[in-house]
């Protein structure tokens, strides 16, 4: 504490005094240093206030820097992608086979088997028109590979 003063109170009072003195001539023009001119023309034809003609002209020499409208061409259909050979084969026989599980494969096997087969079939590497099939064909594939895991971990061969 300075005099009674709290170290804050006294900054307070000084900041105040400081305002005080400064005359209201001294407040900030919002003005970029720099500068010499506005970047709002002072010629009245370009105000707003200007008169029509003036804003018929202004508008003819916007229009007359436009292009010309060109009739653009309708794009032709895209042709759609072909299916892939493998997206009929929606049986869970036809998908075994795909997979190519054995009974001999161990739980790492079968993982790797699942990321292989996901890699190939995933839906989101097909056109939209067959995801619906893919993702079937996922869905078999990955209802195989979770029944031949819990048969490995039984001790169950396939």
């Amino acid at each position: 504490m300075l005099f009674g003063k709290s170290v804050f109170q006294s900054v307070v009072d000084r900041l105040n005094e400081e305002a005080e003195e400064q005359s209201p001539a001294e407040e900030p023009a919002f003005r970029i240093n720099g500068l010499p001119a506005s970047f709002v023309p002072e010629h009245p034809a370009f105000s707003n206030e200007a008169s029509p003609e003036a804003m018929d002209q202004r508008l003819d020499a916007y229009l007359f820097m436009m292009p010309e409208e060109v009739e653009q061409p309708e794009p032709e259909p895209e042709n759609p992608h072909p299916p892939p050979a493998w997206l009929e084969r929606l049986s869970p026989g036809e998908v075994a086979e795909d997979l190519g599980i054995e009974a001999s494969d161990d739980r790492d096997r079968l993982q790797e088997r699942r990321r292989h087969f996901a890699r190939e079939n995933h839906p989101d590497r097909v056109a939209a028109d067959y995801r619906h099939a893919a993702t079937m064909r996922m869905k078999i594939a990955n209802g195989l590979i979770d029944e031949a895991i819990s048969r490995y971990d039984l001790g169950i061969g396939l």
